[in-house]
């Protein structure tokens, strides 16, 4: 099994991949204990703060069980400082073939976005199986999925942007949908006022629908 293989297999295993936006490391551990704790072992943490690359060493470090990632990664440089810092795969809202090249080229997995039929065909093309469907709900969601998946016979999705509690069981009873990801057990706000309680039970209910789901 070569290391995309085993990677896809542990993001289809979770079903949901948290996106976490951490505004201060310090945050990153008890978070990551949470989402542990709540059967989502994993996040993707945005480059979007000065705290990522931190928060991102502190999970690598200090919590073995989580498979902590980097988010929003634009440029070669943001994915050297993830993968330095200790983050297991790189996501991206579009995608850079530079980018993707430098991840193929270092054996780091990566889900580059790509929502129209050309980014599929080129995402396909540099060999990888699975896309980033992002932002979901603004580019129709999952009928748009089925109309990419019955071209690309075999080629999977990871829709992100408007999936919910609401919504995630839908997505997750379609083949082509290898996981989800999403804020919403996770949102900055909560975060950001330690509601450690309030994400663990969504944490748990998500990972309840993709056990009712998947089973």
């Amino acid at each position: 099994m070569s290391y995309m293989d085993s990677f896809y297999e542990n993001v289809e295993k979770m079903g949901v991949v948290p996106v976490v936006v951490l505004d201060k490391a310090e945050d990153a551990k008890p978070l990551a204990e949470v989402l542990v704790e709540g059967g989502l072992p994993s996040a993707e943490v945005t480059f979007r703060t000065d705290a990522a690359a931190e928060s991102i060493k502190i999970m690598a470090d200090e919590c073995p069980d989580i498979m902590a990632g980097a988010g929003t990664v634009l440029t070669v440089e943001q994915a050297k400082r993830a993968v330095d810092a200790g983050a297991k795969f790189i996501v991206s809202p579009g995608y850079n073939m530079d980018v993707v090249e430098w991840c193929l080229d270092n054996k780091v997995p990566t889900i580059p976005a790509g929502v129209t039929p050309t980014e599929v065909t080129a995402l396909v093309n540099a060999g990888l199986e699975v896309t980033k469907f992002f932002p979901a709900a603004q580019y129709g969601g999952l009928a748009t999925i089925k109309a990419l998946a019955s071209v690309f016979v075999g080629h999977r999705f990871m829709p992100t942007g408007g999936v919910n509690a609401q919504n995630l069981a839908a997505y997750l009873a379609d083949p082509a949908i290898i996981a989800c990801g999403g804020t919403w057990m996770v949102k900055p706000q909560m975060i950001r006022e330690h509601r450690f309680d309030e994400m663990l039970a969504l944490t748990k209910e998500a990972a309840e629908i993709v056990r009712s789901t998947r089973a």
